[in-house]
């Protein structure tokens, strides 16, 4: 059953089957820009931010991730601009590090002063920007399918000159402004965020990505899934689990 009414942004609650928690589907407006999001369960906010092309939905709430962790925290996944059910502006300055901005904008919305930020593939550098960035907003900071993305680096240039095309409704210029999530060695390198990064053992991403933050921060643990890919560790039960051991882990009792 859904229940849909207007308080400023309109708002629609799910009822779910017993036993799950009900899920709250809204919209706020972030500089002119309609951003939708989920919200399930409560306790101290998880934040997850999904990547390219994907949605909240397809990326956290289809394999179960927001379920998972809703028995503890409150849950919150945000559909990218460009994405899902949010606008899809031509604006260069909707996309790149605004896509963080917005993660700030979002939590100030909601009246969260801090949480934990998850990030998969375009979100992880989402994540990392915004952790590096605003690390007062930050509790705890989780990588999944993603490392560095360096400043300066061959792989920058790469993301600013594909061509991209329009792909599901996603503007190029979206996919072309990942370039200005790049951080520069001195970034990472001050970042003092409780970090870890999930990873797919058959990941491109892990030699492009992974390794060379590897090499700058030591003390952030990889943890690989098995049998996984890039698009397909997001449904991997141990992909799942290991997101909420850690926000476990690093959450109050």
């Amino acid at each position: 059953m859904k229940v849909l009414f207007w308080a400023g942004v309109s708002l629609a609650w799910t009822l779910a089957v017993p036993g799950f928690a009900a899920q709250q589907s809204a919209f706020f407006d972030a500089k002119g820009v309609t951003i939708h999001y989920l919200v399930e369960g409560s306790g101290e906010p998880v934040i997850l931010i999904h990547g390219l092309y994907s949605s909240a939905t397809i990326n956290w709430k289809a394999p179960g991730t927001m379920a998972a962790l809703a028995d503890r925290h409150q849950v919150i996944a945000l559909d990218l601009p460009g994405h899902g059910r949010s606008d899809k502006p031509d604006r260069e300055d909707a996309y790149g590090a605004q896509m963080a901005d917005d993660v700030i904008l979002l939590m100030d919305h909601l009246k969260i002063p801090k949480a934990h930020i998850v990030g998969y593939s375009l979100g992880g550098m989402v994540a990392l920007k915004l952790i590096a960035d605003h690390p007062d907003r930050v509790i705890s900071g989780l990588l999944g399918g993603m490392g560095w993305l360096r400043e300066g680096s061959g792989l920058q240039k790469v993301w600013e000159n594909l061509g991209f095309k329009r792909a599901g409704g996603t503007p190029p210029v979206c996919a072309e402004s990942a370039a200005k999530l790049a951080l520069t060695r001195g970034q990472v390198e001050s970042i003092q965020t409780p970090m870890e990064i999930l990873v797919g053992d058959h990941d491109p991403v892990k030699a492009l990505y992974v390794t060379p933050l590897q090499a700058v921060r030591k003390d952030w643990r990889v943890i690989e899934i098995p049998d996984a890919g890039h698009i397909d560790c997001i449904t991997k039960p141990d992909f799942i689990d290991g997101i909420s051991a850690w926000v476990n882990r690093n959450s109050k009792p």
